[in-house]
């Protein structure tokens, strides 16, 4: 918001070039941001690897691009490894990397998980059987980011929409055997997106 006002008082004054350059008084920057590498907070925390780019490609538009993967097999071989890709094409009421914005996002995600109840695949608790297969979908979100420092930002975004599923079901008779049980396919409506990025700005 300071960053809007500030550009804003320059266009006034007739100072200010907006062309993707940054304007400077008395010392003081107030960079115009074109990339930023960023972290989902929230998926850290479920040991979820993953890192995003964000790039400008307009006056008041970016593309948001990241990659999440979980490899790992927990206690009482419960998992949820998974790959998961998630674009999105995001315009900004202001300018990007600042303020208000809202995105349209797509995501694909390869999925292998087991011993931890999904309600969205079965209405049954059975911890007992493992799904695999895909997940793909698309929805729009609104977020907003916080200007920190010169080189770093947060970000709050949540998404709904569209989820379809497809995956084979087996069930978990030890740690190393599994018995096909059947396929099937899901769909869904509801949240698609949550983060809480943590983003430094590159350029």
């Amino acid at each position: 918001m300071k960053t809007c006002i500030f550009i804003l008082l320059f266009l006034f004054l007739g100072f200010a070039d907006l062309d993707g350059q940054s304007v400077t008084t008395d010392n003081v920057p107030f960079p115009s941001a074109s990339m930023g590498l960023k972290t989902n907070l929230l998926y850290d925390l479920t040991s979820t690897l993953n890192l995003g780019l964000e790039f400008k490609t307009g006056r008041q538009y970016t593309m948001d691009f990241s990659v999440n993967y979980n490899p790992w097999t927990f206690r009482r071989n419960k998992k949820f490894k998974h790959l998961l890709v998630q674009p999105e094409i995001r315009y900004w009421f202001c300018e990007p990397f600042n303020g208000h914005f809202l995105g349209i996002h797509g995501l694909y995600v390869r999925y292998n998980a087991g011993g931890i109840h999904f309600p969205f695949l079965t209405s049954k608790k059975n911890e007992s059987t493992r799904y695999q297969g895909n997940l793909y979908g698309a929805g729009i979100g609104y977020g907003y980011q916080w200007y920190l420092s010169p080189r770093w930002n947060l970000e709050a975004t949540l998404g709904l929409g569209y989820v379809y599923f497809d995956y084979t079901a087996y069930s978990r008779q030890c740690n190393t055997c599994t018995k096909e049980l059947y396929d099937n396919d899901k769909h869904y409506f509801g949240p698609t997106k949550l983060a809480v990025s943590l983003i430094y700005i590159i350029k």
